[in-house]
This record gives structure tokens, C-alpha cells and sequence, in this order.
């Protein structure tokens, strides 16, 4: 192959990185897939790259200097797609090497480079097998996926519209706020039309020496008078009425966002940051609220008030109201004209914004971390510089709504003078009266003003527009883990789990490949296995947090697919490694798979859990607040609470993922009695690197890269000296350091056990 370059940089960065590049090949090397990276660390525009070779993986900075890193098993290539900026983080076992960030019109490219280097990899390493031949198929597939997202329309004003489904169950409520509308704005429109009379059969006649008409006068003013309380009251009554609909609009609107965000598959989660979901469900629907409830009102009341001042004005005068209407095919082309720069300002304001919230996102939960490492200063730096990428983002587009905005306001003015001026030529021509002059100046004054509006309002509705899009973002996103269509009833769960053929792929990599394992009802089953072999992600396919890409899982003969997925879940238990524990009471968190269950219920599973004892030393028992996340328990309180938890809703099938691994050994000891009630009778699947607690496991299935290598009890792989037996004896060197006690596995198991 030769040294080709497949993605070449644009103008002089591109001229660059190419005449570079040839020089830092070795003889034989060849370069096989390239990334041209346009953002820096700020996301601002810059031009960098990153390439693959036969031998290395290597990158230039926007200042021109090269990193290289040799292809190495260890080596780890991440794609993440954020708030429309792509993100390629490469890693080894221990630590992030490097990270660069992209627009998603870059998208296709950095697919095929993870593809080309998964690809790589394995060429060096030997592994790669006809299976790979398959994985590829599906990685050029997610490059297509990756670019169709890069080079997504942007978004309209019309993506506006799509709230008519929001609105439709208020409809006759809408209907009636835009009669109300109407009435009201031709009640405004009435006082301008009284000055005509009240200027030529009044006041100039007066002028001229003759008596004033009382009973005329009366009746004008009166007139005047009761179109202003008209409008008055019409105008609240329409305000009133659209801005309840509106409310329940926004409030509708954030309900289904959020039910539908639950019913997301995890997958989704893991590419979002949760500052950017809350930004999405806060602010933005607040800020479609305000849109709705107030300046899509007065767009409305805008719109009429101009058509029916249109239609008056050329009754009165048609040459007149062609003169007031000249200013306005300019003001619409430059409204037009600002508006692409609102839309792309606006959506990069929310991505930014998303970006601070994201900091206070990760920085109050982690607070103990912050102040226990003494990162104060480095957190709050972190916030002023997204809060100062926000406000530089901020600043260029006022610029351009500083210019817009007045240049609006300039135009009116000039149409306001071209009116008087062509008014008095009329009246000198005698072809108009003094009155038809007021009540034009009048009228105009209202008609630009609410073109004035208008023109403020484009904005606004940018803002919502991009807020619009934001919130339909998460309302298209279809779960990866669908309900079936006619789900089978599930009213009990034996147990019996059977795999055949499990493959799983995530993202362009190939994560199970080919397992084959049955588990009998029951049965305690350990996976042990190097990290990454895919022992927690095997976990999360049969509690179908995501569905298997090939073969299938079948729980008591049925595949798991064809039940609903709540009805499925509510037969697994479910115990972490770091548990999660929500805002409330004691009994709360332990109630929550059954918000039904009786104090006497809770009470049962704590005992079980060895969990009532310490609840009672609390101050207020059962009712003791647990604090943001369980900052208030130690972390095998929190861990009990869990089992606790798990056992209230008597599951059929129990998931332990590392539940021992973070407490002290005391600790473990009342965690593995509340473990050893809690699998009676259930099938169990437990993941754990200390191997005490599979002590008690009937087999071991050992993985490595996605396949299971081994299956049986623990004496029985001990004595095949294979993959088990190679991972026992690294953890016993790590672990045994105690040198009076004799190397052995026996003795290591006894030493774990507690029988030493």
C-alpha cells in the first residue's frame, strides 16, 4: 500500500501535515486511515489530525506537534457522539493517553479510523478471524449512521410546528384565545379611525371660527373610551386564558420528554452527560414555555394587527398605504438575512451553556472528591472557563443582533418620514384632510411599532426553535430495547437461562463473540475473568439493559426478547458494586422495587440483609434521611440496604456485580451473610475479582474477549492449571503477602475463607 493519505487536511494545515508526515514514516510503514480534527480543547475551530499507520497511531496538534503511540494490545480507541461535537479518546489499562474533538461532518471518518485500527490490532496480534470479516460490515454501517448525524439538517423554524401535538388536547381553549385576539386587536384599531371625525368636524372647524359639536364631541370621546376598556378586557381575558394553555403545554411537554428519556435503553445514557439532559429538560422547556405563553401570543396579536391595518389603510387612502408599506420588503430580507446567523449562534449558545451546567453537574455530586483532593481552585477554574467560552459565544452574537435591532428601528423611522412627507404633499394637493393624515400617522406609529416587535421576536423564536430541536432530539431516539409488539406473559420465572450463539457488539466493537452457556434454575454461577473480557456486559444482556446483536438469551425456554420488558425486570435482583441510593428515607430506598410494601415487609428484608441493626442506631431508624446518593451510610451500610432492596422483591433470577469489592473484609463478612440469604433458592450470577465471594459458587465460567475459555467448579479448573487457574495464581501473588503462611492455592482459598 503506499503512503497515501485518505483524508488530507484542508488549505495550509492540510499542506502541512502532509509534507510532514511522509518523513516520520519508517521504511515499510504505511498509513491506513486519517481523521482530520477541527476543534481544540475549547471547541473552538482548529486544525489538527490524527493517523493510523501500520505500526503506530500518531497525531498533530493545531501547533504543529506530532505525538506517536505504538499499536499495542493494551490500547484503546473510544468514539463518543455529544451535544453535536464527536470526541476520540485513546487509552491504555492504566490511563486516558490523548483526546480530540470534532465536528460531526467528521463523523464517517472517525468510524473508519476505530475500524481500521479495531482491524489493526488484531492483524498484530493474530486474532483476526472471519468473525472480524462480519464486525466490519456492521463498523462501515455506524459510519454511515455517524455521518447521517454529521450531516443532519439543520435546524428550522419549523421544527416550531411540531408542538402542535402538545397543543392539540387544548385546542378548544386555543380557539378561543385567537377569537379573543382577533376582537381585541380590532377594538385597538378603533381610536386611530375616531380621530379622523375628531380632527375634521371638530377640532378644525373650531380652528376656523365655528362652534364645537357637544353631542359629537361626547360621542367620540365616548367611543374612544369604550374601545380602550374593550380592548383592555379582551386583552386580559385572551392573555389569561393562552397563558394557562401554555403552561400546560410546557408542563406536558416536559412530562413526555422525561417518561420517554426513562424508557431509553442505557446505550443512550452513555453518550450523554447528564448537565446536557437537565439543561434539555429544564431550560429549554421553560424556554419553549416563555415562547409560548408570551411572544408567540404577541407574534399573533402582531400579525393581525398589521393585516387589519393594512386593510383600513387602504380603505382610507391606497396611495398613502402604499407609501407606509415600502420599509417592509427590506426589513423582511433583513430579517431573513439574521436569522441563519440566530439559528447557528443560538444552538452553539445552548451547546455551550450545556457545557457549564455539565461542570456543576459533575462537580456538587463529586464534592467530597473535590475537597478530599483539594481541587477547589481547579474546579472553579474549570467553570470560569466554561462560563468564559460562553460568554465569548454570548458577545459575537450580540454583534450581530446589535447591528440587526436598530438597523429595524432606523427603517421605521425613515417610513414614519416618508409618510409625513407624502401626507402633506396630498393635503397641499388638497387630495387628503388633516384628519385622514392623523389617523395615518396614527396607524403607522402602531403598524411599525408592531413591525418593531416582529422583528424582536425572530430571536426568540431562534432560541426556542433550537430549544425545540433539542427536546425532539430525545422524543425521536428510539430505544435500542423495544417492547415486543404482543409481549408474552410472564406471571412466574423458574429460572433457567440458556445462551446460544450471543454475540454483542457496541459501537464498532465486537464485545461477546459466540457464547454458548446454560444456567439451571437455581444454579450459582461465578464469572470471573481479566477486565474488559465482557463479564459485566454479558450481565447487562440478560437483565436486557441491551439487546443481543446476534443468537439469543431464553429464560425458561422463552427468549426474553418476546417479554415486556418491565414484566422481565421485575423477576431480577440486582446488586452493584457501588450502590445507588435516592434522596429519602431508609425505607423509601429499601421499598423501591415495591413502593407497596408494608413497614412490617421492610423490616423482614433489612433483617435478612443485616441491615437492622445499624438502621436502629440511626437517630430516626427506618425514617433517617439517607442524603444525595447515601453521602449519609458508609459504604456497606449503603451495600446492605441494596441487598435489602433486592430482597424485598423476591426475585427469581439474582445479578451480584462486584458487591464485595469495595468494603473492608469485616465489612464483606456481614455483606457475604445478607449475600448468602439473599441467593437461597435463586438463580444467581455473580461477578467478583476476589474470589471469596464465589466461594459458595456450584460453577465458574471463566471469559476472555467475549468467549467463555472455561466452565466448571473451582477444584476441578485448579487441577487443569488453565485460564482459571493462570488468573487465581496472579491474584494470589498479589494478594498473599504474608510470608509464613505457604503459597499455595488451598491455602490462599483458606486464608479468604476465614478457615486460617
Amino acid at each position: 500500500m503506499p503512503n497515501s493519505i485518505s483524508a488530507p487536511l484542508s488549505g495550509d494545515a492540510g499542506a502541512a501535515w502532509r509534507t510532514a508526515l511522509p518523513s516520520r514514516l519508517e521504511a515499510g510503514d504505511n498509513v491506513l486511515a486519517t481523521l482530520q480534527v477541527d476543534l481544540d480543547a475549547q471547541l473552538r475551530f482548529a486544525q489538527g489530525a490524527v493517523v493510523l499507520t501500520e505500526r503506530t497511531l500518531q497525531a498533530v496538534s493545531p501547533d504543529g506537534r506530532w505525538q506517536d503511540w505504538p499499536l499495542t494490545r493494551d490500547l484503546v480507541l473510544r468514539l463518543v457522539d455529544h451535544a453535536g461535537v464527536g470526541t476520540l479518546e485513546l487509552a491504555d489499562a492504566h490511563r486516558r493517553l490523548a483526546l480530540w474533538r470534532f465536528t460531526l461532518a467528521q463523523g464517517p471518518a472517525a468510524a473508519q479510523l476505530i475500524a481500521a485500527f479495531e482491524r489493526q490490532l488484531s492483524r498484530r496480534a493474530g486474532t483476526f478471524t472471519a468473525e472480524d470479516e462480519a464486525d466490519l460490515a456492521a463498523e462501515a454501517a455506524e459510519a454511515e449512521e455517524f455521518g447521517a448525524k454529521g450531516g443532519a439538517k439543520a435546524t428550522s423554524t419549523w421544527v416550531l410546528l411540531r408542538l402542535a401535538r402538545f397543543a392539540r388536547p387544548y385546542q378548544g381553549r386555543l380557539l378561543t384565545g385567537f377569537l379573543l385576539t382577533l376582537a381585541s386587536t380590532a377594538a385597538t384599531l378603533v381610536p386611530p379611525y375616531l380621530t379622523i371625525p375628531l380632527m375634521d368636524r371638530v377640532l378644525i372647524p373650531f380652528q376656523n371660527g365655528q362652534p364645537i359639536d357637544t353631542s359629537l364631541v361626547l360621542l367620540l370621546l365616548g367611543g374612544l373610551l369604550a374601545s380602550a376598556l374593550l380592548a383592555w378586557g379582551l386583552s386580559w381575558a385572551r392573555t389569561y386564558l393562552l397563558a394557562l394553555v401554555s403552561e400546560r403545554i410546557g408542563a406536558d411537554l416536559r412530562t413526555t420528554t422525561y417518561e420517554h428519556l426513562l424508557t431509553l435503553s442505557l446505550d443512550y445514557f452513555g453518550n450523554k452527560r447528564t448537565g446536557d439532559l437537565l439543561a434539555r429538560i429544564g431550560s429549554e422547556t421553560d424556554r419553549i414555555n416563555v415562547f409560548l405563553s408570551l411572544h408567540a401570543l404577541d407574534f399573533a396579536t402582531d400579525v393581525l394587527m398589521m393585516a387589519m391595518t393594512s386593510v383600513i389603510l387602504f380603505s382610507i387612502n391606497p396611495w398613502l398605504a402604499l407609501v407606509t408599506l415600502l420599509p417592509l420588503p427590506i426589513i423582511g430580507w433583513l430579517i431573513h438575512a439574521v436569522r441563519e446567523r440566530l439559528r447557528t449562534g443560538f444552538e452553539k449558545i445552548d451547546r455551550v451553556w450545556s457545557e457549564v451546567t455539565n461542570v456543576l453537574a459533575d462537580t456538587i455530586p463529586g464534592i467530597r472528591v473535590v475537597k478530599a483532593f483539594a481541587q477547589e481552585a481547579r474546579e472553579a477554574q474549570r467553570f470560569k472557563d466554561a462560563n468564559r467560552h460562553n460568554l465569548e459565544v454570548n458577545d459575537k452574537l450580540n454583534r450581530t443582533w446589535s447591528v440587526f435591532t436598530p438597523t429595524v428601528t432606523l427603517l421605521t423611522e425613515i417610513g414614519l418620514l416618508v409618510v409625513w412627507a407624502f401626507g402633506i404633499w396630498q393635503i397641499s394637493r388638497n387630495e387628503i384632510t388633516v384628519g385622514v393624515l392623523t389617523a395615518f400617522i396614527a396607524y403607522i406609529g402602531r403598524f411599525y411599532s408592531r413591525l418593531d416587535s416582529m422583528s424582536r421576536i425572530v430571536s426568540v423564536t431562534q432560541k426556542a426553535a433550537a430549544g425545540a430541536k433539542r427536546i425532539f432530539d430525545i422524543l425521536d431516539h428510539v430505544s435500542n430495547v423495544p417492547d415486543p409488539v404482543q409481549p408474552v406473559a410472564l406471571p412466574s420465572v423458574q429460572g433457567r437461562i440458556e445462551m446460544r450463539g450471543l454475540t454483542f457488539r457496541y459501537g464498532n466493537r465486537s464485545v461477546i463473540r459466540g457464547l454458548d452457556l446454560d444456567i439451571r434454575p437455581g444454579e450459582m454461577i461465578g464469572l470471573v475473568g481479566h477486565s474488559g473480557s465482557g463479564k459485566s456486559t454479558l450481565v447487562n444482556l440478560i437483565c436486557r439493559f441491551y439487546d443481543v446483536s446476534d443468537g439469543s438469551i431464553r429464560v425458561d425456554g422463552t427468549d426474553i426478547r418476546r417479554f415486556a420488558v418491565s414484566d422481565y425486570r421485575r423477576h431480577i435482583g440486582l446488586v452493584l458494586q457501588e450502590p445507588f441510593l435516592f434522596f429519602g428515607t431508609i425505607a423509601e430506598n429499601i421499598a423501591y422495587g415495591r413502593p407497596d410494601a408494608t413497614r412490617e415487609q421492610i423490616v423482614a428484608a433489612a433483617r435478612a440483609a443485616h441491615a437492622h441493626e445499624f438502621i436502629l442506631r440511626l437517630p430516626h431508624g427506618y425514617d433517617s434521611l439517607v442524603g444525595e446518593r447515601g453521602q449519609g451510610l458508609s459504604g456497606g451500610e449503603r451495600q446492605r440496604i441494596s441487598i435489602a432492596r433486592a430482597l424485598l422483591i423476591d426475585p427469581r433470577i439474582l445479578i451480584l456485580d462486584e458487591a464485595t469489592s469495595s468494603v473492608d473484609t469485616e465489612t464483606e463478612g456481614e455483606i457475604q451473610k445478607a449475600l448468602d440469604n439473599l441467593v437461597q433458592g435463586r438463580t444467581t450470577i455473580a461477578i467478583a475479582h476476589r474470589l471469596s465471594t464465589l466461594r459458595k459458587a456450584d460453577r465458574l465460567v471463566v471469559m476472555d474477549r467475549g468467549r467463555v475459555v472455561e466452565v466448571g467448579p473451582h477444584d476441578e479448573l485448579m487441577e487443569k492449571q488453565g485460564a482459571y487457574w493462570r488468573l487465581y495464581e496472579a491474584q494470589a501473588r498479589n494478594v498473599d503477602t504474608e510470608p509464613q503462611v505457604a503459597r499455595t492455592p488451598e491455602a490462599h482459598l483458606a486464608r479468604q475463607t476465614g478457615e486460617v
